[in-house]
C-alpha cells in the first residue's frame, strides 16, 4: 500500500502524468473549462461573467477544493501554465489565464472572436 502511495503521489512522475491526462481530456472535450475553489472570489467573477455573457456556450467547472485529486491537479496546472492560482480558464483547448486575462479579453471583444470560431 505504500508503495501505491508514493506511485501516485503528487510528487510522483505518474501522479503528474495521470493528472495531465485529466486536464488535457477536460480541456478537449469541452469548450470552455473553469478550474476553481467555491471559496475563491476570482474564480466567482470568471465563472459569471461566462454564464452572463456566453450562457449558451458549454462551460465546465471543476472545484479543486471539492475533488480528492484537487491539490495535485492545481500542482499539475502550475507545471503546464506557470500559472499557480485559480481560476484556470481554458477556451477551445487553450489556457487563457486567470480571471484578470479573462476579463480583459472580454473586454477587449476577443473573447468573443475565440468562442465564435
Amino acid at each position: 500500500m505504500n508503495f501505491l502511495k508514493r506511485l501516485f503521489s503528487s510528487s510522483s512522475p505518474v501522479a503528474s502524468a495521470a493528472m495531465k491526462d485529466v486536464i488535457t481530456k477536460e480541456t478537449a472535450s469541452n469548450e470552455i473549462v473553469i478550474f476553481s475553489k467555491t471559496y475563491c472570489p476570482y474564480c466567482s467573477r470568471a465563472k459569471s461573467l461566462f454564464a452572463s455573457q456566453f450562457p449558451s456556450n458549454q462551460t465546465k467547472v471543476l472545484e479543486l477544493d471539492q475533488m480528492q485529486n484537487g491539490s495535485e491537479i492545481q500542482s499539475t496546472l502550475a507545471s503546464m501554465t506557470g500559472q499557480r492560482t485559480v481560476p484556470s480558464v481554458w477556451v477551445k483547448g487553450t489556457f487563457i489565464g486567470g480571471n484578470d486575462d479573462t476579463q480583459k479579453l472580454y473586454q477587449s471583444g476577443k473573447l468573443n472572436e475565440m468562442l465564435t470560431k
